[in-house]
This record gives structure tokens, sequence and C-alpha cells, in this order.
């Protein structure tokens, strides 16, 4: 199996697992703390895809949307509740 192939097979279950942990309800799966949170895991296994893969100019476009993205939805978790915004950074490692 080539690694492709269990990036592909590993990542419902990474999402699953990333749902459950930031969920703020049961059924929760689009909350912006979820959404912020599935963004950073594709961001830093794109980060890691670009060690190998300097030129790879098309998917560094890509990430460089996600990270936008993701800045955009912690803007608007600070402005609607500054407690959630802060413990959501301090869950996922973002600012030091």
């Amino acid at each position: 199996m080539s690694a492709k192939a269990k990036a592909a097979a590993a990542a419902p279950q990474t999402k699953e697992a990333i749902i459950k942990q930031y969920a703020t309800a049961k059924n929760d799966t689009g909350s912006p703390e979820i959404q912020a949170a599935l963004l950073t895991d594709r961001i830093n296994s794109l980060t890691e895809h670009f060690d190998q893969h300097k030129k790879d100019h098309a998917s560094r476009r890509g990430l460089l949307m996600m990270v936008g993205r993701r800045r955009r939805l912690l803007e608007y978790l600070k402005t609607k509740d500054s407690g959630r915004y802060e413990a959501l950074i301090k869950k996922l490692g973002l600012r030091k």
C-alpha cells in the first residue's frame, strides 16, 4: 500500500477523532472550532509534504488558501466569543 493510499484510508478516522475532540455539542460537525481544527490538521500535513516537494507550487497555493480560511474562521470566533477563541488557540497550539 502506497503512502498516499495509507493517508487516504486514515483520513476518515482522523477526521472523526478531531470532530469528537473539538465538538461543542453532541451532533456538532460544523462549528468554527471543528472547522479550524480540521484545517489545522490539513495545513500541518501539507507543511510536511513541502519538506520533500519544494517545487509543488499548486499545492502551496491551496495551503495558503487554507491558512486564509482558518484565519477568517478564527477572526469570526474572536469577535463572537473571545473565551472560545482563546481556548481553541491554546488547544491547537497556534499562537505563543
